[in-house]
């Protein structure tokens, strides 16, 4: 059998999705099958990439509570392949946190660094929620499910959230995530950070969504990018409250294109697009009405730079023009996983720890299991279709 052969580096110890890489054979039939003078010709004739010659990529993180911690396992996993090389991140929410504590990791410690601060991160959260009097009930306990819907102190806070606002209610105070934040990250490093960061938050009084960079970015910026109006109240920034980012953009897309030089995103997904059947209670129905406003704007988003891929590709090559160029070649790539879509809405505020670290293994699961299936295309092509939108929509 001949030796497997991928664009990856050959390691000591080479990783699963490298061991599992396209035989040389396969490799020249996949390069024989595109046709010549292509970008995607040129992009697999190009020498693979390395430690020493890496790809640059962008990501894409979602928000979505204590899903985040999914996110985090993809991150863990992404860190281990050295031919990839992370230019920007757009992050929401929970993708928010995650993004910055990856930046301030990575510029301060490293790949190793990333992937320390990441795991701190998260401990620091399941710590601070032990005190939390939202747990799971004991049935849910007895049965092994990470849902709260059972939990009274969530069917209570549910209750109270329709009746009364984060301003009627003295115990609304400070988020606790703020205070770990700030241990957390440096902030005067992260604005000297080689990564960019791009983080929405939604502007209350227009709203519009608002992107911070690096040198905006402060734990107040990102507990604004996860506010939830019916828990907290607006987090006041320059004169206007913002709210939860995943309202204007989860993530917002166009910065990544705009402002990077990769062509290559990779969007970590754990919002889901689709459930099977109709919501009939009044909690799944608000539920699923939050799913889809927090897609929406992303949809819309990914069905622009479809629209404008196609217009770009033209401009490309009719006219040899590099803007164009750059818009005709991007390559959106998806991690996600059917677990972590599938889980209730309520399970977003359970911070145990062992649900924390199935997420985190659920994450690393689906990245190998990207690197194994989809990391070829990446370089190369996408394997994420967003021109079905433009069919489909």
């Amino acid at each position: 059998m001949a030796k497997p052969d991928t664009r990856r580096p050959d390691k000591a110890k080479p990783s699963p999705a490298l061991e599992a890489g396209m035989t040389v054979q396969v490799r020249q039939e996949a390069i024989e099958a595109v046709p010549a003078d292509t970008p995607q010709a040129v992009a697999m004739q190009a020498p693979r990439p390395s430690a020493d010659h890496p790809l640059l990529i962008d990501l894409a993180l979602q928000g979505g509570g204590s899903h985040g911690a999914f996110t985090w396992g993809v991150l863990d996993r992404l860190l281990e392949e050295d031919w990839l090389t992370i230019e920007a991140v757009s992050g929401t929410s929970a993708g928010a946190m995650n993004a910055a504590v990856l930046a301030d990791g990575l510029s301060a410690s490293g790949r190793e660094g990333a992937r320390a601060a990441l795991a701190s991160f998260w401990r620091r959260v399941s710590d601070a929620a032990a005190l939390s009097p939202l747990k799971r009930g004991p049935i849910d306990v007895m049965l092994d499910r990470w849902t709260l819907d059972s939990s009274p102190a969530y069917v209570a806070m549910d209750i109270m959230s329709r009746l009364f606002s984060p301003y009627d209610m003295p115990f609304a105070g400070k988020n606790p995530l703020e205070e770990i934040l700030a241990e957390t990250i440096d902030f005067g490093r992260l604005t000297r950070s080689p990564i960019k960061l791009f983080i929405t938050a939604t502007n209350v009084r227009n709203g519009r969504g608002r992107v911070f960079r690096n040198a905006e970015i402060s734990p107040k910026v990102l507990m604004a990018s996860a506010c939830l109006p019916q828990m907290f109240q607006a987090v006041e920034i320059e004169g206007d409250g913002y709210w939860d980012g995943g309202f204007s953009g989860n993530p917002t897309m166009t910065p990544l294109i705009k402002e990077c030089l990769s062509n290559d995103t990779i969007l970590i997904g754990i919002n889901p697009v689709e459930r099977p059947g109709i919501p009939r209670t009044a909690r799944d129905i608000l539920n699923r009405l939050n799913e889809v406003s927090f897609n929406a704007v992303l949809l819309k988003e990914l069905e622009m730079m479809a629209v404008l891929r196609r217009g770009a590709t033209m401009a490309r090559d009719t006219y040899q023009d590099p803007i164009a160029a750059h818009w005709a070649d991007m390559r959106m790539h998806l991690v996600n996983s059917d677990m972590v879509t599938g889980l209730g809405a309520s399970s977003k505020l359970n911070a145990e720890w062992p649900f924390l670290t199935l997420l985190r293994d659920e994450g690393r699961r689906a990245a190998g299991a990207f690197l194994l299936d989809k990391g070829d295309d990446l370089g190369i092509r996408s394997s994420m279709d967003i021109d079905q939108l433009l069919e489909n929509g």
